[in-house]
């Protein structure tokens, strides 16, 4: 039996698959047999998540960031025609731009302009990893430059989120991580009002349609977009409810540990889909209030490489 390693990113730190690598190396050290499952929820690193179980190429294109400045954009292309587009690589929060970050005119362009190449590809599904955008245009750049690229060509779109928040409340509950002030929220608020008038259908009752600044709502809108749960989607790509089966345990990990981890994010999917089985957490830091969570079998901090080796290796000490 073997000991499931499945962190998500250590955002801005080190990447899902180099914090799985380093947990499984202390745990195979120890005697410990693993198996490495890195995981996204439709944020940043989703594409490189699902790059190995889907089979997909990555393919490399000229792109632009929110604000119109040339940026380099990658997608994914498997032999079966899924295409995964993620925003964080082109309209994310720290993707590269030398001028004002204003979020009032940050805008999906970038993405509706990858979405198009994958459609011109041959993609019959396009799969949209919304996490962690620097925009709230509620989609309309992404469908003009969808609509002037000549359209879908027949591909559906599929939109991983990892929020319930609709429409019109993608300002207000995310425009200021984003560097949107009180005015700016307002501001961007109103204009999702006005968005939300001129889309052929009414986003804003759908759960998840504000995710990505209501990029999920527009693409549901113009182009009858699913809206799915990106941990769920992930999960089912790399076969995890078949790989929990013969686990003796299941170590997850995250850059912090806070209340609300176990409430909508990857781990508390992981959780729910890990029934009878003991789950570890290492993640980077833990918040005052998430010490007591009662869901994990321990909770163990590391935050370099050095240090993950070594939880992996107390936990190998168990487990081998």
């Amino acid at each position: 039996m073997t000991v499931i390693v499945a962190p998500d990113s250590f955002k801005g730190t080190h990447s899902a698959p180099s914090v799985a690598d380093a947990i499984a190396r202390g745990l195979e050290a120890a005697g410990a047999r693993t198996l490495r499952l890195p995981v996204a929820d439709g944020g940043e690193g989703t594409l490189d998540v699902l790059r190995g179980p889907l089979c997909l190429d990555i393919i490399e294109a000229d792109g632009v960031n929110p604000w119109g400045s040339p940026s380099p954009a990658r997608w994914g292309l498997s032999p079966d025609g899924i295409a995964v587009v993620e925003v964080a690589q082109t309209c994310g929060l720290t993707t590269t731009h030398d001028g004002i970050r204003d979020p009032r005119t940050a805008d999906t362009v970038g993405v509706g302009l990858q979405i198009a190449h994958a459609a011109r590809r041959g993609a019959r599904e396009i799969v949209v990893a919304a996490g962690g955008s620097a925009t709230t245009d509620g989609g309309v750049g992404a469908i003009s430059a969808i609509e002037a690229a000549g359209g879908l060509s027949g591909a559906a779109i599929t939109v991983l989120s990892d929020v319930r928040t609709r429409y019109c409340d993608a300002a207000t509950v995310f425009g200021p991580q984003k560097g949107a002030d009180a005015e700016d929220v307002e501001f961007l608020t109103r204009r999702l009002h006005a968005n939300r008038a001129k889309l052929p259908r009414d986003p804003h009752g759908i759960e998840g349609s504000g995710a990505a600044g209501g990029l999920a709502g527009g693409l549901w809108a113009q182009f009858d977009a699913r809206i799915v749960s990106g941990a769920g989607f992930v999960l089912d790509a790399l076969g995890f409810a078949e790989a929990v089966t013969s686990a003796r345990a299941v170590i997850v990990g995250e850059g912090r540990l806070d209340a609300q981890t176990a409430e909508g994010k990857i781990i508390s999917e992981i959780l729910l889909r890990s029934a009878g089985v003991p789950v570890h957490a290492v993640v980077g830091s833990v918040e005052d209030n998430a010490q007591a969570l009662p869901v994990f079998a321990d909770i163990r901090v590391a935050s370099t490489i050095v240090e993950l080796e070594a939880a992996g290796r107390e936990l190998g000490a168990r487990y081998r």
